[in-house]
């Protein structure tokens, strides 16, 4: 058993699979005077199927500021609390950092309870590397500012996870094929704990390719699990690199663009490519500009 006054508990519930419930998170709900929940329709349905009786309280991202207040009340006056999400871990891309902060600052209990997360498990099966990773969370909706934020994540060499609604995962693995390049490796992680999981990894070009030919794919809670920037440790064979990328620039674009594009996707001073650049052009006895 466990001392639940005046504590809140943080309670991951099942990402899909109701047999993922665990005995402990079981326990606490039904023990506890009150379940703060994302979408209190949601999880009555999961609290149904347990038979859990106890009372639900609504905190989401438009009003958990006012319901914190509540809630801290209550735990001064020794009720217990418990705070789940529509599925997986709370506080991963869900609400309740801002009432966790607060019960920090004024010396309140806060509990986990550990269970089900979208995010350790599409990890653990990525088959990519898990000493150093990154999360990401949702990208922007529009194209311009999500390849925005990819550019800036460009060269991170840990593994990184996002999470993507399905209406835009084609755009978003399109963005990733252009901005990280179309070898880079992702696994697509969808569905997890489901009837239909799908869990595939490829160069994102071919996973692009085998998800925009297959709409069934384009449905449901999908991960990706990115791979990260291979490190170039070498300045010789960093040059080649950059020498290599210029002269198949200048083959499209103009030298002021090649050398644009070129600064955006290696980070180095536009001015400097441009030279370099310029220097590629010459020795092939090419002067467009």
């Amino acid at each position: 058993m466990f001392d639940a006054t005046g504590a809140l508990y943080i309670v991951a519930t099942p990402i899909g699979n109701l047999g993922d419930m665990t005995h402990r998170a079981l326990e606490v709900l039904e023990s506890v005077d009150l379940i703060a929940a994302e979408d209190t329709r949601n999880s009555q349905k999961l609290l149904n199927h347990f038979g859990i009786k106890a009372p639900m309280m609504a905190l989401h991202e438009h009003n958990e500021r006012e319901q914190a207040d509540e809630i801290i009340a209550k735990l001064h006056s020794g009720k217990s609390i418990a705070l789940i999400s529509d599925a997986g871990t709370p506080l991963i891309s869900d609400p309740g950092y801002t009432l966790v902060s607060r019960l920090h600052d004024q010396g309140l209990k806060v509990i986990p309870i550990p269970g089900p997360s979208a995010l350790i498990s599409a990890l653990s099966v990525a088959g990519l590397p898990t000493d150093h990773f990154c999360f990401e969370g949702f990208l922007p909706a529009k194209t311009g500012a999500r390849e925005k934020a990819l550019l800036a994540l460009k060269d991170e060499t840990r593994t990184m996870v996002f999470y993507e609604a399905p209406h835009r995962i084609v755009a978003t693995l399109t963005s990733l094929s252009e901005v990280f390049g179309e070898q880079r490796l992702v696994c697509l992680v969808r569905e997890l704990t489901k009837l239909y999981e799908t869990i595939k990894r490829d160069p994102v070009a071919e996973l692009l390719e085998w998800v925009t030919a297959n709409p069934e794919q384009q449905k449901g809670e999908c991960v990706l699990v990115v791979e990260g920037a291979r490190t170039i440790r070498d300045p010789k064979i960093a040059e080649i690199e950059v020498t290599s990328l210029l002269s198949g620039l200048l083959t499209k674009m103009s030298l002021k663009d090649a050398a644009q594009l070129a600064a955006d996707l290696t980070g180095q001073k536009k001015n400097a490519l441009y030279e370099q650049a310029l220097d590629l052009q010459n020795s092939h006895g090419k002067h467009r500009e």
